[in-house]
């Protein structure tokens, strides 16, 4: 459980960087890199949380 809210604040933390690249240089590959890693950070915690759920159930 740990390790992973420290995977998920990694990738929010990547995500972010990518987007202060992106407005800092303008190059779109920065926004694109930024969209498709919070992309895949929010499809693994929904995921995570309904593996919790199902647990709980």
């Amino acid at each position: 459980m740990l390790l992973f809210r420290w995977v998920v604040m990694a990738l929010l933390l990547a995500a972010a960087v990518s987007f202060a690249f992106y407005a800092g240089t303008g190059q779109a590959h920065y926004k694109r890199w930024g969209l498709v890693v919070l992309k895949w950070t929010v499809i693994a915690a929904v995921f995570f949380f309904a593996v919790v759920l199902i647990g709980r159930l």
